[in-house]
């Protein structure tokens, strides 16, 4: 059965954050509401998971006590334009914690949101589990998201292109030919994010030596930009892999995925086993006790 609250963010507005299960609390910034038949048949031509979040939620569960929060589309209904700054991000995850009990937590976030939990590990001691899914903690593309994202930030603000099409109808992969689906608001929020992280040093980040963490990625994880989205090229995989054995030395639970890209790695049917399993060799329920 699940229970319901609303948390209340840095900006005033409101998140309704679902519970469900029970054991040791786990945060996952996940979105619950089904997609429409249009839309999941869309993500799927693309390459991903529409069920992602309630398979999460439905399997996490059987031994946690799963906070979920679709706060990626919270901001996208929600635009923080101007203050999505790492220290807002981790109070707003802070925030949805404490509406929903959780003194101490783990937390699971994929791509940017894996970003987040990152920027929170350093900003509290009140986690007790960060699992990053889809973007390294060391050698993470700061750079070359700023440049995808303000890119994006120049396209949303001009008059859509009429040649373009909608995603529905594009090649899956295609951005070019893509009509801009976001606002100027929306585009800017993740503008201000990286461009507040452009002196973060991760490979010096101090992450909590004690606390259990996993990162994977898709080892096919990258992706090369035109220039009309920045002419750069992100790669995840790659520096994950570089990183491994240096991670590994540092507490860090590690997993290149072969044959996997960004949203072939993001699937439950990855993601699910990948969680349960790391969860259970660091004995996730006597590290919350001991919390």
């Amino acid at each position: 059965m699940a229970d319901t609250v609303e948390a209340v963010l840095h900006d005033g507005s409101s998140l309704t954050v679902t519970m469900q299960g029970d054991g040791p609390a786990l945060l996952l910034p996940v979105r619950l509401e089904p997609y429409s038949s249009a839309e999941a048949e869309t993500i799927r031509k693309w390459g991903g998971d529409p069920d992602l979040g309630p398979a999460l939620v439905s399997g996490l569960s059987a031994s946690s006590r799963v906070i979920a929060a679709d706060y990626e589309g919270h901001r996208m209904a929600h635009p923080a334009a101007d203050t999505l700054t790492p220290d807002n991000l981790a109070a707003d995850l802070l925030a949805i914690a404490d509406a929903a009990g959780a003194d101490v937590f783990g937390y699971y976030g994929y791509s940017w949101l894996a970003l987040s939990g990152l920027q929170l590990a350093l900003r509290t001691d009140r986690l007790r589990a960060l699992a990053m899914g889809g973007f390294p903690p060391v050698e993470g593309p700061y750079r070359s998201m700023l440049a995808v994202t303000r890119a994006a930030h120049a396209m949303s603000a001009q008059e859509p292109d009429p040649a373009a099409v909608p995603v529905a109808d594009a090649e899956p992969g295609d951005w070019d030919s893509v009509s801009v689906q976001t606002t100027e608001a929306q585009t800017r929020q993740f503008v201000t994010l990286y461009e507040a992280l452009q002196g973060f040093e991760d490979v010096t980040a101090a992450v909590p030596r004690g606390l259990p963490r996993l990162a994977f990625a898709g080892a096919d994880d990258h992706i090369d930009y035109s220039p009309q989205w920045g002419g750069v090229q992100v790669q995840i995989g790659a520096p994950l892999a570089r990183h491994q054995d240096e991670l590994i030395a540092a507490g860090w639970h590690v997993q290149v995925l072969p044959g996997l890209d960004h949203l072939g790695a993001m699937h439950s049917s990855v993601v699910l086993p990948l969680l349960t399993g790391w969860l259970q060799k660091v004995g996730w329920e006597r590290q919350q006790a001991a919390g």
